[in-house]
């Protein structure tokens, strides 16, 4: 069976990783048994996300109408409930999954609360929402979700009451294992501007988390790192890193709200503006289409301000 829940979380607190992780536990120790976790990044665009706009699947072995009341109570007991933009979805579905478009459309643009409990009709899933149940788009598309291309993340997760206390993660072993095991790993450190990437600064039980190719880089990596002592560990299957919300695009066929992947010819010079961003022109010898590299983007402005009208680029981002 699959499990899929989403929208637990608020800026205040709470992460649907965490939650995940620990309803994976607490299936376990039920006695069912746990095949796959996966995190299913969604359309990054949407502007009803709390943070990061994940959602959890988990596939496993046992009894369905035990695993949903175990699911059920677990997100009454952890979901950030008092929030208004947090709204939880959970469904729980057989080995006959709802359809993979549905998970690409959640993945590269728009899906709405009906379609979601249509599809779930569909496969004769249980599902449940609280409050307006958005969450419920982004479960059911967890557990559709079928990934061509997938990456691994290492999530060390503190004490659920220590959210608000401050982190220790010893930089000198996050900075060993990016040392020991990049480009297997990435987004631990980020050696240009020195600074620790893998560790959020965010109200929520994360620790710290190691992405990368696969589960035996990312345990390597865990394995050098120094921290305070943490509660709960899991390791995920995602789509983070694969481009898979990105679309093929043309200039002048953009709809807003989504994310791209466009070839075009640099129509003029870069220009550095108020703040730091570099604003850049593409062409495609027809309609014309402005590019941003935000300062918080660093040294890739460098790269930008490099190009030359003429160039030919292929330019991803959100439109």
């Amino acid at each position: 069976m699959w499990i899929g829940i989403d929208d637990t979380d608020s800026p205040q607190g709470m992460c649907t990783t965490y939650l995940g992780a620990l309803l994976a536990r607490r299936l376990e120790e039920s006695g069912m048994e746990i095949r796959s976790l996966r995190l299913v990044r969604l359309n990054p665009n949407i502007i009803w996300k709390t943070r990061g706009n994940a959602a959890i699947a988990i596939e496993a072995e046992g009894d369905p109408d035990s695993a949903f009341s175990i699911a059920t109570d677990l997100i009454e007991e952890l979901a950030d409930l008092s929030c208004e933009k947090t709204n939880p979805g959970l469904v729980v579905c057989g080995e006959i999954r709802p359809p993979a478009a549905f998970a690409e459309e959640a993945i590269t643009g728009f899906c709405t609360i009906e379609g979601a409990i249509a599809a779930c009709g569909d496969v004769g899933a249980r599902y449940r929402l609280w409050k307006n149940g958005r969450g419920i788009i982004g479960a059911v598309a967890a557990v559709a979700a079928e990934f061509s291309d997938a990456t691994s993340e290492y999530l060390v997760y503190r004490d659920v009451n220590l959210h608000t206390s401050t982190r220790f993660v010893d930089p000198v072993s996050l900075r060993l294992a990016e040392e020991m095991t990049y480009p297997g790993t990435w987004d631990t450190c980020d050696p240009e501007n020195k600074t620790i990437v893998c560790v959020p600064h965010t109200p929520d039980p994360v620790l710290f988390g190691i992405r990368g190719n696969d589960p035996v880089w990312i345990s390597l990596a865990r394995n050098l790192v120094s921290s305070e002592a943490p509660v709960l560990e899991a390791i995920f299957e995602t789509n983070q890193g694969t481009d898979a919300h990105l679309l093929r695009g043309s200039v002048g066929t953009l709809e807003e709200g989504r994310s791209y992947s466009v070839p075009g010819i640099v129509a003029s010079p870069p220009k550095t503006g108020i703040g730091g961003h570099v604003s850049l022109e593409i062409t495609d010898g027809r309609d014309h289409l402005t590019c941003m590299a935000y300062e918080p983007t660093k040294g890739f402005r460098d790269s930008i301000r490099a190009l030359s009208p003429g160039d030919q680029v292929y330019v991803c981002g959100s439109y």
